[in-house]
């Protein structure tokens, strides 16, 4: 029997928050965004809270990304995301999220994060969530430094690709896969597995979701891992959660300011 994999959206799905939103206060204090770019964040992030990030706005916010980033130095921003990961993104884990990679990954599947995010933030937040792979956005990096230029941008159908050529290679069946997501921007991704679950799903994805009979699962516990709260053990999530038929503001923010530069 050839092989699954559960593909997980990050940011609302996985975890409360924007991920790369999450680190602006430590950016800017490592010198890498100023406060005006702080307080700009902490507004994109409560727009992304609130109603979700349409097509439109995800393009503008790639394109400011793409003239703000230039310049970064990698291993700073490497430097800074392992040092503060625990503090900023153990508190705002959903606890249904992780019970659910748990049930999956006790069913033999792999578990894969694909996020609109840069992967300097999604790869440690991925490793410490135990996933076995993760998808994320990639920036061109010259002598050391991101040019502003993106490699791969993962968002909308390029997400669907990037899982499709992932099954090919690791031999997934994806009609007996799983993915998840908040977004009507990855309903590409959901659509391309057999059993695809919108989570604390926008507006636009709960109507697809109502449209297309997907399971909808709502997540509302951030508990911290490290947290002595013990996860609910009763029922298996998928079962006790579904209630009905189913950048990311800020994806790769983490890579969009000049070091040094002002907002």
């Amino acid at each position: 029997m050839r092989r699954t994999a559960a593909f997980f959206d990050l940011d609302k799905t996985i975890i409360a928050k924007s991920s790369a939103l999450a680190f602006s206060k430590p950016f800017q204090a490592g010198g890498l965004i100023s406060r005006r770019a702080v307080l700009r964040s902490a507004y994109a992030q409560f727009v992304y809270l609130v109603g979700g990030a349409d097509h439109d706005q995800m393009e503008k916010l790639r394109q400011f990304m793409s003239q703000l980033c230039a310049g970064w130095d990698v291993a700073t921003v490497r430097e800074i995301v392992a040092d503060t990961l625990h503090n900023i993104v153990d508190p705002i884990v959903y606890a249904e999220a992780v019970r659910l990679i748990e049930e999956h990954h006790a069913a033999g599947r792999d578990v894969i994060i694909v996020s609109t995010s840069g992967s300097e933030v999604v790869e440690p937040i991925g490793a410490m969530l135990g996933a076995d792979h993760v998808v994320a956005t990639r920036l061109e990096i010259v002598d050391g430094k991101y040019t502003g230029e993106f490699d791969f941008y993962a968002y909308a159908e390029n997400k669907a690709v990037a899982i499709r050529e992932l099954a090919e290679q690791r031999g997934y069946d994806l009609s007996r896969c799983y993915a998840y997501s908040d977004s009507v921007t990855d309903v590409p991704m959901l659509e391309a597995v057999g059993n695809p679950y919108a989570v604390n799903p926008d507006k636009e994805l709960r109507k697809v979701a109502a449209s297309s009979g997907w399971p909808v699962l709502v997540f509302s516990r951030p508990v911290a891992l490290g947290s002595p709260v013990k996860l609910p053990p009763a029922k298996p999530t998928l079962a006790a959660l579904a209630v009905g038929g189913l950048a990311v503001v800020g994806g790769a923010i983490v890579l969009n300011r000049r070091r040094g530069s002002s907002a």
